[in-house]
């Protein structure tokens, strides 16, 4: 089972305009609702793949609800813990020529909420993988992936990191499975610029000596490029075709890489689900559905 965590979830309303006008009254030409946040992505992905999973994580409020009960309708097991304060995120993507968001904060997490979401992760067994991706809570330690990661390792449990910043890099010392650091984020957490394909090699393996096994750095329209735990590097370009949306394209590459590592534990055929799974969310509206991604896999 890949379990995901999910510590902000929202509900993204989706609307399109011809055009936005600050200041103005708009009218939709249509709208849409998805369950959304990173790890919630991942799932949905796995699911369509035909992967076992789980999502874990909080929601709080009426909002909460209605995340969980879309989820469901899916057929994506969800434990979301509710919790007191709050309500989770409403955000507002608007597709007007360009895409503006606005995302809302999410409910407050106290400590005794995340000892609740230990006592889950407590269930895990080695026979598991769990995805840590997207922001943490409100307020949360620096560590909290690096925290729930070394938990993980300790009992043998394979973790994927996709997150930013100090929570990616607190993260590394436990070794997960994976990391999946965009062009740009890999710059942040490095500082500084990586500007052609060998830089972006030298800096994933810089995390490698960090602590992360396997390397994948989504490069957008250009692919991926991927470099494992034996140091060889993996390349593929991204297949052809309209861009739609980017938004879950990423959390598509991690659930497509698993689904593709799980299938006989080889990175290259991995990396190549992984970017099909990505640019199939990428050439629709919202997360791709399983049929969309085999094509692309089997080159139709």
């Amino acid at each position: 089972m890949i379990y995901t965590i999910t510590f902000n979830p929202s509900l993204d309303y989706v609307v399109t305009l011809s055009r936005l006008q600050v200041g103005a009254i708009n009218r939709n030409q249509a709208e849409e609702i998805f369950p959304g946040g990173k790890g919630i992505n991942v799932s949905w992905i796995l699911q369509n793949l035909g992967v076992p999973t789980r999502i874990l994580g909080f929601k709080a409020g009426f909002t909460g609800d209605e995340i969980q009960r879309l989820v469901e309708e899916r057929g994506i097991p969800c434990s979301l813990l509710p919790v007191s304060n709050g309500f989770s995120r409403i955000n507002v993507k608007i597709r007007a020529g360009e895409e503006t968001a606005l995302n809302g904060k999410g409910p407050e997490v106290t400590s005794a909420d995340m000892d609740r979401l230990q006592a889950q992760l407590r269930e895990l067994t080695s026979e598991d993988i769990l995805v840590l991706s997207g922001s943490g809570p409100s307020g949360c330690a620096p560590s909290l992936y690096g925290d729930i990661a070394r938990a993980m390792e300790q009992r043998h449990i394979p973790c994927v990191v996709d997150a930013t910043g100090r929570l990616l890099a607190g993260a590394l010392s436990a070794h997960p499975f994976l990391v999946k650091p965009n062009g740009e984020e890999l710059e942040d957490l490095l500082g500084r610029k990586l500007s052609t394909e060998q830089d972006l090699i030298q800096g994933a393996r810089e995390l490698q000596q960090q602590g992360a096994r396997n390397v994948l750095i989504s490069l957008g329209g250009d692919g991926a490029l991927l470099v494992d735990e034996t140091g060889k590097v993996h390349r593929h370009l991204a297949p052809k075709g309209t861009m739609v949306n980017t938004v879950g394209a990423g959390d598509s590459m991690v659930a497509g890489f698993l689904a593709g590592y799980l299938r006989n534990k080889n990175c290259e055929e991995a990396l190549h689900w992984g970017i099909c799974a990505g640019s199939a969310t990428a050439f629709t509206m919202h997360l791709a559905e399983k049929e969309a991604i085999e094509q692309l896999v089997k080159g139709n």
